[in-house]
């Protein structure tokens, strides 16, 4: 039996799952679970590398235990973060986080250097307060050392990668989350950068998923007990999470859904129109060069947030009971804008979804039901508009909904995008990007064809629920 490893980072935890061909379908198994825990540490909020490294060697360690040790081995997490290394490769500075305040009107500042209406054009990336373009300006402010002395940039995954085959690469998926990758020539922009007066050596030429690092390093072989290959999926995780969409046709609008709701369809060129920037869609890199054209939703953030809040204060809440009570309260009415930096990092969630809908004379949420119900026809309704501007855009007329990702197991939230929308959702399958990870990596070994039969191979894999508008 050949297995294939997908290690997949989201922004509260990290996965184990293997995966192998049986009888024409996959089968997949978590192996390992572990946390992601962010720091705040020299007065920013930061990753926690060294507790991410600790769980990612912890789950090869599973592998081992299991007597099921993988062929291939690929790693995808979130996208915009970054670290830099020196001439040693040893780390510089803090791996910090979107989330954190440093960029905060750093769009102001960039706009100094370089029109936005420019960057767009050429780069297809949407205005974002955490866009690492703004991170690095942010960065050059603060500590201007830190890329002086740098030798290197790595995302998080391509430094994982790193860590594991002892190869330093740039992966193309996640790099265009950057905003200085050119749609034309798939690499770094020179006139961005230069533009931005980053140093040109930090900018490494880009691989594509699908590429062969190499085997484990001596040193972790030793603390796993085996060697493996270590090879690129899409590293950006919703990359992954695209590539697993078991849409039956070209006409489906793709969510994948979890903490961000990444709202779009799949295109093989960019489009980087004046109309498209106004609604500020974003055209991501994909595997094979395609585009993933969408529109970045604050997706379950906010009701993780209230439960997190909520059970903070003494509570025991499940998603499931926030969903029934938003199911109670359908009679409140209060929307907000889900996209708004208030929501990216507040305090209180709570009491930012009240003062939103004080400031907008609306009905102010008084029950968890109703702020739960706020949240989730706040969601909807941005999926309704989104799709609505998407097929103004792509003058297509899209006739179904695939959502992937932990988020299609929320049924009252499929049940509401479907209503919302009129188009039937199809949910599933839940581990989405880990599946898409895996599919690279069996297309690399001959396994699969291509990413057609992928697809067909997951549609007869996995449970996927419809639910009628």
């Amino acid at each position: 039996m050949k297995y294939y490893l997908a290690i997949d980072i989201g922004a509260s935890s990290g996965r184990h799952i293997l995966g192998h061909l049986e009888n024409g379908r996959m089968v997949t198994e978590e192996i390992w679970r572990f946390e992601n825990n962010p720091i705040h540490r020299n007065g920013y909020d930061c990753w926690d590398l060294d507790s991410l490294w600790a769980g990612i060697l912890d789950g090869l360690k599973a592998c081992k235990a299991a007597g099921k040790i993988p062929e291939t081995i690929g790693i995808d997490t979130w996208a915009v973060d970054f670290v830099l290394l020196d001439k040693e490769d040893k780390l510089i500075g803090e791996a910090v986080t979107y989330r954190d305040s440093r960029t905060e009107k750093m769009d102001k500042v960039f706009e100094k250097f370089i029109p936005f209406d420019l960057v767009y054009s050429r780069t297809g990336i949407q205005k974002q307060p955490f866009n690492t373009i703004y991170q690095l300006i942010a960065l050059k402010r603060e500590h201007p050392e830190q890329l002086k002395e740098a030798e290197w940039l790595l995302m998080i995954p391509d430094y994982f990668n790193f860590k594991l085959s002892g190869v330093k690469q740039n992966e193309y998926t996640n790099a265009t989350s950057t905003g200085m990758i050119y749609t034309i020539t798939k690499a770094w922009d020179q006139g961005i950068v230069g533009a931005l007066t980053f140093p040109w050596k930090l900018f490494r030429p880009l691989a594509m998923p699908g590429t062969v690092l190499g085997e484990l390093t001596p040193e972790v072989q030793e603390m796993v007990g085996f060697n493996s290959t270590v090879i690129l999926p899409a590293t950006h995780d919703t990359a992954s999470a695209f590539l697993a969409v078991p849409a039956k046709d070209d006409n489906a609008v793709y969510i994948s859904s979890g903490t961000w709701s990444l709202l779009g369809v799949e295109n093989d060129h960019a489009i980087t129109t004046k109309e498209s920037q106004k609604h500020n869609f974003t055209n991501e890199g994909g595997a094979w060069g395609r585009y993933r054209y969408l529109k970045n939703i604050m997706g379950l953030w906010m009701i993780q947030s209230v439960r997190r809040e909520l059970n903070a204060a003494g509570g025991d809440w499940s998603f499931a009971q926030l969903a029934e009570e938003a199911r109670k309260a359908e009679g409140f009415s209060a929307v907000v804008n889900v996209n708004k930096e208030c929501f990216l990092a507040p305090d209180s969630m709570i009491e930012a979804i009240k003062a939103e809908c004080a400031a907008t004379k609306q009905s102010i949420p008084a029950t968890v039901g109703e702020i739960a119900q706020t949240i989730y026809s706040s969601l909807v309704l941005c999926y309704k508009e989104a799709i609505e501007n998407l097929q103004t855009l792509t003058g297509k007329t899209y006739t179904s909904i695939n959502i992937v990702g932990g988020g299609c197991q929320d049924s009252y939230l499929n049940e509401r995008t479907a209503k919302a929308t009129g188009l039937p959702v199809y949910a599933g399958p839940v581990e989405g990007t880990a599946i898409g990870n895996l599919l690279v990596q069996m297309i690399a070994a001959g396994e699969l064809a291509d990413l057609q039969q992928g697809r067909e191979t997951i549609r007869r894999s996995f449970e996927i629920k419809e639910i009628e508008a």
